[in-house]
């Protein structure tokens, strides 16, 4: 069993409170991690300009190569965790175990972090539009624009020394939301999720490994206080949860709040009558990744053929059934907090009772599989006549969707908050309306499943907006060298 400590600036701290963290499955404890608390955060971000300072000692494109090494270092490489080493096959594995992912879906989270590590030099250019990186080192710097270019002072200002970062257990993708940060010299202070430290502190031996100053990253693993500690004390932070989460952090400007997608598939009236060559990306958008990511589609809205493409995709996802961790076709993740799996159905048996609702997938089996000690849910696709019902618009944490008739002048307007969103359809008014709709974060025009990323695009709010402001500059030549 290996004793992960506190990380405080990178330094270990033995607490007197430590945290198992366990095997779903079979109970065994794969570590433990040390408890920290709220004081300990507070006492901490004393220091935390000092994370800033050290990195702006270092040029950005050697941070860049810095992190690109360790994405290598990350994917390939046996790394210190603790008191002990990790290899990348026992990192998988341990994910697995903890989280109820699926060990080749963890191995896939690893590529997709290499990824974005590996091609951060683009990722920047791409999130700053274009903006000389020395700008945001510095402060100020000059721009050519206009017809001829002039020399046009431009200012970002950093609103923040660290980011502070509250990460959940249930999706080891959302780290790819803060792989940038070290890039662009501000620090991190990480609240691990408590059955997913491994991703926190795997990529932070990366970047120690790699070159990248200890005292700029900082771990605090621990309860609901440590949480709170770190909203309360970074000036800019990032929080996942449900909805509930977002709407208590909704217009405050040093928190971004990452909830449910709600992402959805919408199908014009052109291409509605034609709804069996779309059955399959629709299939991947529920289902892939366990159907665990704000990413993933939990609503395909057309005005008509409704029960026809709930079958279809029904047929397609309907027989996937749980099958151990370690298998490669392995599909499903696991439920690994007591109840919770048992409170989703219930809550899905519920909604069916309205009028107009239909379980297309209940003639495959039951949607709740109960194991010893975890729990699963099958694919569930229901089928909504209309937009009315409660269900229409929910989303859950497995491989559900629903299917719902709604007139498509309506469409645009009913889907309500939308992370993703795929329209299908050539119907140039309709783009317009989509691509004009301030509830949907991210448009896909064409057949293009709700979870294929484009990483050069930021994937929800541009973290460059977040941490920096733009400001007016100017400038005497006789007092400054630009």
């Amino acid at each position: 069993m290996i004793t992960i400590p506190v990380l405080r600036w990178g330094e270990p701290y033995k607490s007197m409170d430590v945290d198992k963290v366990v095997h779903f499955a079979t109970g065994e404890v794969l570590a433990e991690t040390g408890r920290a608390n709220s004081g300990l955060v507070e006492r901490d971000m004393r220091h935390a300009q000092r994370a800033r300072d050290i990195l702006r000692e270092i040029p950005i494109p050697e941070l860049i190569k810095m992190v690109k090494k360790a994405g290598e270092l990350y994917a390939q490489a046996e790394l210190p965790l603790g008191d002990g080493t990790q290899t990348p096959k026992e990192f998988a594995r341990m994910q697995s175990a903890t989280t109820g992912l699926p060990e080749h879906m963890c191995e896939f989270n690893m590529k997709k972090n290499q990824f974005v590590l590996d091609n951060m030099e683009r990722i920047l250019d791409s999130l700053t539009r274009g903006l000389d990186l020395e700008i945001l080192s510095r402060g100020y710097g000059i721009e050519k624009r206009g017809h001829p270019p002039e020399d046009v002072p431009v200012s970002f200002q950093a609103q923040t020394p660290v980011l502070g970062m509250v990460l959940p257990s249930n999706s080891p993708g959302v780290h790819t939301l803060w792989l940038p940060i070290i890039p662009m010299q501000i620090g991190l202070v990480l609240k691990p999720g408590p059955q997913e430290p491994w991703t926190p502190y795997r990529m932070t031996q990366a970047f120690y490994e790699a070159g990248i100053p200890k005292q700029a990253i900082a771990i605090y693993p621990g309860l609901g206080d440590v949480g709170a500690a770190v909203l309360n004390s970074c000036p800019r932070s990032l929080i996942f949860g449900g909805t509930a989460t977002v709407e208590q952090y909704k217009g405050n400007p040093r928190v971004q709040a990452h909830g449910p997608g709600f992402s959805k598939i919408l199908i014009g009236d052109d291409q509605v009558d034609h709804w069996e060559k779309y059955v399959d990306i629709i299939a991947d958008s529920v289902l892939l990744n366990s159907g665990r990511g704000c990413i993933n589609c939990s609503g395909i809205w057309m005005s008509r053929n409704g029960r026809k493409l709930a079958e279809a995709v029904a047929e397609k996802i309907g027989p996937v059934e749980p099958l151990p961790p370690e298998d490669p076709k392995a599909a499903l993740a696991a439920f690994t907090v007591p109840g919770m799996a048992d409170n989703i159905s219930k809550a899905i048996d519920d909604d069916l009772k309205e009028n107009g609702v239909h379980d297309m997938t209940a003639r495959f089996g039951n949607r709740l599989v109960k194991k010893e000690r975890c729990d699963y849910l099958r694919p569930t696709v229901i089928y909504c006549e209309s937009p009315e019902p409660a269900i229409a618009k929910k989303e859950y944490m497995f491989p559900f969707c629903t299917v719902v008739e709604c007139p498509q002048e309506q469409m645009i307007e009913r889907i309500g908050p939308t992370l993703v969103c795929t329209l299908i359809s050539e119907d140039k008014k309709l783009q317009r309306a989509a691509a004009d709709a301030t509830h949907i974060d991210r448009l896909n025009i064409g057949p293009i499943p709700t979870i294929q990323l484009n990483w050069l695009q930021p994937h929800e709010g541009n973290i460059v907006d977040f941490l920096f402001r733009a400001r007016a500059f100017q400038f005497d030549k006789n007092m400054i060298k630009i």
